[in-house]
């Protein structure tokens, strides 16, 4: 257990972890999920038996309804695709019942090889909250590495819970993200949406 001073958020919270550890296998892991028995070593079985840099499992909620916790790397249209998706219950068990290899997967739920995790430098820690995951598995696959996504092994994810505690702190976390996100992968649609948040509202305004 370590006990940071300070809030610092995911990435670089993940970042103290990982260099205090010394084990070949990293697991990201919110502390708003449930963990069954055994679906750890299920998930460690499928990296093993499939290569993959990263794997990750799938994730319902506590009425055991899943979530879309895998993607394509972010760009405007595919964030659009990927809430339409969202949306549709269907369309999402039928998604999380295949294994594949997406772009990136949760970091509610997240193993990755700590080989790979240390080749990237570990987290971006300007993420402070979200994107950190999809930026962390672009940087893997530009490697050349696979990301797998696993729906024999179940997580149950309590999401929201940070959201209903401090919906404005955690809207205004999610837009300083996804802006540094645009900055560092798409910087051509950066001023784009920086623009269109400050029109709809939506530019984050705590610090």
């Amino acid at each position: 257990m370590i006990a940071n001073a300070v809030n610092t958020g995911f990435a670089a919270a993940n970042n103290v972890g990982i260099r205090a550890s010394t084990g070949s296998l990293l697991l990201l892991l919110n502390s708003d999920t449930i963990v069954p028995a055994g679906a750890v070593d299920r998930l460690v079985a499928r990296l093993e038996a499939t290569g993959a840099a990263v794997a990750g499992p799938r994730i319902v909620d506590a009425d055991g309804r899943p979530e879309l916790s895998f993607g394509r790397m972010i760009t405007p249209l595919n964030e659009l695709r990927q809430k339409r998706r969202a949306q549709n219950a269907e369309e999402v068990e039928k998604l999380t019942r295949r294994r594949h290899y997406p772009d990136w997967v949760s970091g509610a739920c997240l193993l990755v090889r700590r080989a790979d995790a240390e080749a990237v430098g570990g987290l971006d820690e300007r993420f402070f909250m979200y994107t950190e995951d999809v930026d962390f598995c672009a940087a893997i696959r530009a490697r050349g590495r696979r990301i797998l996504f696993t729906p024999e092994v179940e997580v149950v994810h309590l999401r929201g819970r940070s959201a209903a505690s401090a919906p404005q702190a955690t809207n205004a976390a999610y837009r300083r993200s996804q802006v540094a996100f645009y900055e560092k992968h798409h910087p051509g649609w950066a001023p784009f949406l920086r623009l269109y948040l400050r029109i709809s509202g939506g530019w984050p305004t705590q610090p």
